[in-house]
């Protein structure tokens, strides 16, 4: 018996009723499991976690804004590389979920620039600066409403598709000098306290809400794009069945 190649593996997964049916088993467990952190990330961010000694209680904000600053970028490291897959190895469900997550990222953008906005106002006394990490994050949701124009203003699939891949590898440059402009600049925004080579310099009653909500908002995340996946498929399905049955009337 031969071994499968890496792209007829992929060829593989890339049945729109396999897809169905194993997100199908998976998602009702997702929605628990995500809504359960969530809730509980909550709990103890507004309840449990003491405030800071500097911020006040305005430090409660972060557990909403850094999750959504993470998933931003989540967001389109992940059209990226299905863009990369779609392009590479011209699987059929790889598009789709490039375009799923587009809107879901530019949500979770949106949200990281207004929670900032509101957490920068009593620490830095403006709403907006001109910083080189917001600066960066505004760029990125930007590249995420130019994917999506892209998608809505070329009518032919194929192409529209080829488009927007382009775009989202071209803009995925801008995710390392987000992750990094705190360290390449000189910048008003505080740096990495989470994930550093010497360990998190966060508070651990803090950083228990914090990764209780970070976790959660990332299956919130998933499930939401494996909802949109599904419900393009199903648009699909109606459509080619109204085609063909306004065929079959023409033809009868």
């Amino acid at each position: 018996m031969t071994s499968l190649s890496a792209s007829q593996r992929l060829q593989a997964f890339a049945n729109p009723a396999r897809f169905m049916a194993l997100s199908a088993r998976f998602l009702a467990p997702l929605w628990v499991v995500s809504l359960g952190l969530l809730g509980t990330g909550l709990y103890f961010a507004l309840f449990a976690s003491p405030p800071d000694y500097q911020q006040g209680e305005s430090v409660r904000i972060m557990y909403v804004h850094v999750p959504a600053a993470w998933l931003a970028m989540f967001g389109y490291s992940l059209m990226a590389a299905a863009s990369a897959v779609a392009l590479i190895f011209r699987h059929p469900l790889a598009d789709l979920c490039a375009r799923s997550a587009a809107p879901i990222g530019a949500a979770f953008t949106f949200l990281a620039l207004v929670t900032g906005a509101f957490w920068g106002k009593p620490m830095w006394g403006a709403w907006w600066v001109w910083d080189a990490r917001l600066t960066s994050v505004l760029i990125l949701f930007f590249l995420y409403l130019g994917y999506m124009a892209l998608w809505a203003a070329i009518e032919e699939p194929a192409r529209a598709a080829r488009a927007a891949a382009v775009l989202a590898l071209v803009g995925a440059i801008n995710v390392p000098i987000i992750r990094y402009s705190v360290v390449w600049w000189n910048t008003l925004h505080q740096p990495a306290s989470v994930f550093r080579m010497d360990g998190p310099t966060v508070a651990p009653e803090m950083l228990l809400p914090l990764m209780l909500m970070a976790l959660g908002f990332t299956l919130f995340f998933i499930v939401l794009v494996l909802v949109r996946m599904r419900a393009e498929i199903l648009r699909h399905r109606v459509r080619t069945l109204r085609l063909a049955q306004a065929a079959a009337r023409a033809e009868g």
